[in-house]
């Protein structure tokens, strides 16, 4: 028998052996007291279950098998067990406390089988403190491995955590959608770090109102997202569907209270983290587990909230767009005509688009104004900008070319109007600053960039080469070094309102049109022949600048040609290139379309790649109409009292063969006293026109009830309707010419006036009729 301190050891351990089922039990009792920590759940427990039971085995083997530098080896599994212990979330020193106790406890058990085993009390003395060696330098050498193995699975968790919060950075909030923002944070969290991912956010963040009380936990789940669809339970509640969280729940505490909630159900463990941003609480995000038994940690509910942090941020700047794209767009939408009004001398229809991404609402704009004379009037027009600012803006110009075209003015003189009112709207802008900015809307996508700075301050078309604001070739004559569609400024808007504007005036009866443009891109005329081209026109300075002139040109527009007007987001719609741009808007005009609607439609299609373009699109299309000399009849005037008498009488036959006698005799009285106010106080040549529209809503050459009377003369005294004095010997024409017309007014020509009165045999609304029982 070995007399050795290391045979008795190893005699020790022999003899312990068969009992060590007994030493596994005091172990993992005296574990279970002393280091709860991990036992909490039935997969840990386990875990440390299975390491108690390979220590004590492995000890108690590799002192029988003779104590020695290299004879007590951990069990193959501990680093793996440490790794998992590190993923866990359990800190080391639990660990080594563990090992510690463990190691103590199988000491005990070996030097309690020593006296039964020797009565010398030296070699007993020394055989303990062998085992103590042995013990000391084995807990050292598996907590120094455990401690490794933790350090490098924490390290490796940090890293994934750090690189899942940036990540998330970068793909949580790409766009300004509410939906697509939120399906981004489902689809990361459940790539990585949850089986299924729900978003639901509070119905009255998501419409853009305050909740009502009974809305309070109303919801609306935005997105969805899981790691293995088909692999685990699927939620009851569908994307877009409307539910309502108990009180008591969860998400209703987490909505309440804005702090984050865990809980274990029996087939899945779930994360609940409000979504907050700004002092605001947008909604919940649920992350839940069910392949994973050991459900989340502390750092599991970290991470969650850092990630729905970032992403609350974003779905708060989606929602904050969101609205204030709904607010401007329906501010659009209320500014721009419902409709075009009706008038015979063109066939219009127009779009309009606003832009989609970051730009948003903008501030382009039509308009059909019906003038007299069988005339109307064509407008397309681009404010600087987007958002409600210009959307406003907008309208405010738009009112103003309708007051100025009311009056008659023409283009070039209503144009230079115009710009006076962008100077003054500028001037207000910049002495009175905006007193309710636009909240900041904190970090992620900007809502509303503003202009892009390598645009001109005072339009939107590019300095450099296609628009011909700059020294770059271009696409037509312009006031700087080079050819293009528009001059070189030189000076920026007295404020940060700027604009541009194209306006047209058809005259149905002479087949002419008449246009003028400031900075606007030309349009683009199709022929009878079938051929299509840009109208050269002078480009005439942006709205806003001030001292430069405007020039207009006119134009013969026969029946069946094409005028196409619209602003630039149109062309840049096409790869951002204006030069293609124009081109494939000639070779879609010059395509055969059922309608006018038609055409629209396929000129959007082939020129913006998506129904959301980059910049705001205003479109207008009109087809001329013509009015032949069988619905024009004109007569040259002696300026004498008693050429009155044949004037009447050659209306009257003009009506006959009209077919129009039933307004025969409103006819001959509105012509007596204009005819004669033009005689009176008016400046020879006196002229007569009638003119027989076209009705809008009936094709054809098919009769009209309207007719149009006109008197020109080269007079500047212009009449004016007022209440005549019962003693007063005249005052009561233009009375009688507003009760008879449903329609008059007065137009100015480069030489002299037309006063004019459109009949339709019903008198002006809300005045009597006249002609009633005669």
């Amino acid at each position: 028998m070995d007399g050795t301190a290391d045979g008795l050891v190893s005699r020790a351990a022999r003899a312990l052996a068969p009992r060590a089922d007994e030493l596994i039990t005091d172990v993992t009792q005296c574990l279970r007291a002393e280091v709860p920590e991990l036992w909490e759940d039935p997969e840990l427990a386990g875990m440390t279950s299975e390491n108690i039971a390979e220590h004590v085995v492995g000890v108690l083997g590799g002192l029988e098998a003779g104590p020695g530098p290299r004879s007590l080896e951990p069990p193959p599994a501990h680093v793996d067990r440490a790794r998992r212990l590190a993923r866990r979330g359990v800190p080391v020193t639990v660990m080594l406390r563990a090992h510690r106790l463990g190691e103590g406890v199988i000491l005990d058990g070996l030097l309690a089988e020593l006296p039964r085993l020797t009565d010398d009390p030296g070699l007993v003395d020394a055989v303990a403190r062998r085992l103590l060696a042995l013990s000391t330098r084995y807990v050292d050498r598996i907590g120094e491995q455990g401690v490794l193995a933790f350090q490098e699975e924490r390290d490796r968790r940090l890293q994934w955590r750090t690189s899942l919060v940036n990540e998330a950075g970068l793909r949580v909030g790409t766009a300004l959608d509410i939906a697509r923002t939120t399906q981004e944070l489902a689809d990361l969290a459940a790539e990585d770090f949850a089986d299924l991912v729900t978003v639901d956010l509070l119905d009255s963040v998501v419409r853009g109102h305050a909740p009502r009380a009974a809305e309070r936990f109303l919801l609306r789940r935005v997105a969805q997202g899981t790691y293995a669809p088909g692999g685990g339970p699927e939620p009851a509640v569908k994307v877009q569907e409307l539910h309502s969280c108990p009180d008591g729940s969860p998400a209703a505490r987490a909505l309440a209270t804005g702090r984050p909630a865990r809980h274990t159900a029996a087939d899945r463990a779930t994360l609940v983290v409000p979504l907050t941003a700004r002092g605001t609480t947008l909604g919940v995000a649920r992350f839940s587990r069910h392949r994973d038994p050991a459900g989340f940690d502390d750092e599991d509910l970290l991470l969650a909230q850092e990630i729905a942090a970032r992403a609350a941020v974003a779905v708060d700047n989606a929602c904050r767009y969101t609205h204030a794209r709904a607010t401007a767009l329906t501010l659009q939408r209320s500014l721009l005509p419902r409709r075009t009004a009706e008038q015979s001398a063109a066939e219009v229809a127009c779009r309009y688009l606003p832009a989609g991404g970051r730009a948003g609402v903008g501030g382009d704009w039509y308009d059909v104004i019906p003038l007299s004379g069988a005339r109307v009037a064509l407008v397309v027009g681009d404010v600087v900008g987007h958002g409600i600012h210009a959307a406003a803006t907008m309208g405010r110009l738009r009112t103003a070319v309708r007051t100025l075209a009311d009056i008659d003015l023409p283009p070039d003189e209503l144009l230079t109007h115009l710009d006076d009112v962008v100077i003054r709207l500028s001037a207000e802008a910049a002495a009175d600053p905006d007193p309710d900015p636009d909240p900041d809307p904190g970090p992620g996508p900007d809502p509303d960039p503003g202009p892009d700075p390598d645009l001109d301050p005072g339009s939107r078309h590019a300095r450099g080469p296609g628009l011909g604001l700059g020294p770059g070739p271009g696409l037509g004559p312009g006031l700087g070094p080079g050819p293009g569609l528009g001059p070189e400024p030189g000076a920026a808007p007295a404020g940060d309102i700027g604009a541009t504007c194209l306006y047209a005036v058809y005259d149905a009866v002479a087949g002419r049109c008449s246009l003028a443009r400031a900075g606007h891109v030309p349009p683009t005329v199709v022929h009878r022949d079938g051929t299509a081209g840009l109208l050269d026109l002078p480009p005439g300075p942006p709205l806003g600048l001030g001292g430069l002139p405007f020039e207009a040109v006119e134009t013969d527009l026969p029946e069946g040609s094409l005028l196409a007007l619209y602003t630039d987001g149109l062309l840049e719609g096409h790869d951002h290139d204006v030069e293609a741009g124009l081109a494939a808007l000639r070779e879609v005009l010059v395509r055969p379309a059922t309608s006018l609607e038609t055409a629209c439609d396929t000129v959007l299609q082939a020129l913006l790649p998506t129904d959301r373009p980059h910049d705001d699109v205003a479109l207008l299309l009109a087809r001329p109409r013509t009015l032949g000399t069988d619905r024009v009849a004109v007569w040259d005037l002696e300026p004498d009292p008693a050429a009155v008498a044949p004037a009447r009488a050659g209306v009257a036959r003009q009506l006959t063969a009209w077919d129009l006698e039933d307004l025969a005799f409103a006819a001959e009285l509105v012509v007596s006293e204009l005819v004669t106010n033009a005689i009176r106080y008016g400046s020879p040549p006196v002229r007569l026109r009638l003119i027989l529209p076209r009705t809008p809503d009936r094709p054809g050459d098919g009769p009209a009830r309207a007719v149009l009377c006109e008197v020109s003369d080269a007079g500047g005294a212009v009449p004016h309707l007022r209440r005549a004095r019962t003693f007063d010997e005249g005052g009561r024409g233009l009375l009688l010419v507003a009760q008879l017309a449903a329609r008059w007014g007065t137009r100015h020509a480069r030489l002299g006036k037309t006063v004019w009165a459109e009949l339709t045999g019903t008198g002006a609304p809300g005045f009597p009729d006249l002609t009633a029982g005669l």
